[in-house]
């Protein structure tokens, strides 16, 4: 007996070079009892709560069947669940069944992969979902297809990649990523270039460009438009001008925006269902923040965050004060790294001396922490401040920070948290204290989940975005995509040694 659909065997051909079986006849004799303590710890409860009564009659197996050949709307190949033929044996075919039915359940639950497996460090808040009990109350009650369909995240975000995913994955299967289009000067708009024609190809193949008739021989409205949606998609400047990054952007093709968007739509399978209502979230892929009030988004903001080996970890980390004009005590990394040689003119121009053996930046216009600080409660030393740089929060990379968390406009942000905590005086006061460290208590800790997300929605569009960090390769592979080979990190001048 076999089990897959076509849909599956579009998965394996596009991104994942494993083959799916075909289909049969579903329905077949069920044992007449299980054995309710063997299998997984899942299988056990599962079958506890259904009194060992086995589970997958002719209807039931062919629904699951059904089920599972859905998994590619979820980045996710239906071989991981089910694979080959059903086993002729009633026990095993029912065993392997559950096993399918378990997992697959799980993993559009809570995610396929283990985030702390594939991370170095992940401490966000992730769901807590019974599935053997969902399951098996499922069956009972003849609504297998709803249950399923209930379990992963009902947002208009993860509709949106799942869409984008599934739009990519047919493209992948009718054009494949093709030839590589050499680098060269930037082509602006009304410009000649001989590479016009294969870029034209390219951006018809990526779904940007209708057909056209004949090769282009100028760069027209129409290229330019493609290629502007392109670069905002991209999370680059959308000006038209097609330099070399936009020509990686456009060269990476549907199977590795597939591949990006499978990653990401995993991502947001391991997050609490019901986050807190009033939390701030930031994406250190794409690297802004949002703050949202009592289940309305309050504000959005550009970040800063860390360079490539100063990674800002994946955290749910609350912060529960503000503090006003902080003293910056150099971490011992960046003494060694990058001050330990600086001379005791350098460190006084900066404002630094020694206090009790450790080196101490004074507060003022040089300090690394800028005018506030956002203190949170986590074992790696990161948390959320201002900075005298503020240029870099115009830049559209913006990752260059040594793994804290740059706000723009870090003051105001400041002050609307105290605002709606109802420490506003309190943080004003100490504000007006500027040759004093003030340490203002929030009423209530404010939750912050530090998330790396290279693929996400920004005003109603999907966005893709370098994988700067190289993260996303783990998590695919463990979804079972190709392992690339490692990819070099290259950290950012950041112009600043700032946290």
């Amino acid at each position: 007996m076999r089990v897959h659909s076509c849909i599956g065997k579009a998965v394996a051909l596009a991104l994942l070079s494993v083959s799916v079986a075909g289909c049969d006849n579903p329905f077949a004799s069920r044992p007449r009892s299980v054995d309710a303590e063997s299998g997984s710890a899942l299988s056990r409860a599962f079958y506890a709560a259904r009194g060992g009564e086995p589970a997958w009659d002719g209807k039931a197996r062919k629904q699951l069947i059904e089920i599972i050949d859905g998994a590619p709307a979820h980045g996710l190949n239906p071989e991981l669940f089910l694979k080959g033929d059903l086993p002729d044996d009633d026990a095993e075919r029912e065993a392997k069944l559950t096993e399918a039915a378990l997992n697959y359940a799980a993993a559009l639950a809570h995610g396929y992969a283990d985030p702390k497996k594939v991370s170095e460090i992940y401490t966000v808040p992730r769901p807590k979902v019974d599935v053997a009990a969902g399951l098996a109350k499922a069956l009972q009650e003849d609504r297998l297809a709803d249950y399923y369909a209930s379990l992963a995240p009902q947002t208009e975000e993860y509709r949106a990649l799942s869409a984008a995913f599934v739009r990519n994955l047919k493209l992948a299967n009718e054009t494949g990523n093709g030839s590589a289009i050499p680098p060269g000067k930037a082509i602006k708009p009304g410009q000649r270039d001989p590479r016009l024609p294969a870029i034209a190809t390219k951006l018809n193949a990526n779904g940007y460009l209708e057909a056209q008739q004949a090769a282009p021989q100028n760069y027209s409205p129409q290229l330019v438009a493609a290629v502007r949606q392109l670069q905002t998609e991209s999370g680059m400047k959308p000006d038209g001008v097609i330099g070399n990054d936009t020509l990686k952007a456009l060269q990476s093709g549907p199977g590795d925006r597939g591949r990006q968007l499978a990653v990401n739509l995993e991502r947001l399978r391991w997050l609490d269902r019901n986050p807190p209502a009033t939390r701030i979230d930031v994406n250190t892929g794409g690297a802004f923040l949002e703050y949202w009030r009592d289940g309305r988004l309050r504000d959005r903001r550009n970040v800063v965050v860390g360079q490539p080996d100063w990674e800002t970890p994946q955290l749910g980390s609350p912060i529960f004060q503000l503090v006003a004009h902080p003293f910056w005590r150099v971490p011992d990394s960046i003494l060694e790294d990058e001050l330990k040689d600086k001379s005791p003119a350098y460190l006084a121009s900066q404002q630094m001396e020694y206090r009790d053996g450790r080196l101490v930046q004074l507060p003022g216009p040089k300090n690394a922490l800028g005018a506030v600080k956002f203190d949170m409660r986590n074992d790696q030393a990161i948390y959320l401040h201002d900075t005298p740089a503020k240029a870099l929060f115009g830049q559209p990379e913006r990752h260059r920070s040594h793994g804290c968390v740059r706000v723009h406009d870090a003051l105001g942000f400041a002050l609307l948290l105290a605002n709606d905590d109802g420490v506003l005086v309190n943080f004003q006061e100490a504000m007006a204290k500027p040759d004093e460290e003030g340490f203002v208590k929030l009423k209530k800790e404010v939750p912050v989940r530090l998330m790396y997300r290279t693929a996400f929605v920004e005003d109603g569009q999907v966005r893709i975005v370098e994988d700067v960090y190289g993260w996303d390769d783990e998590v695919a592979y463990a979804l079972g995509y190709v392992r690339r080979p490692p990819r070099a990190k290259t950290k950012h001048a950041g112009g600043d040694v700032g946290p």
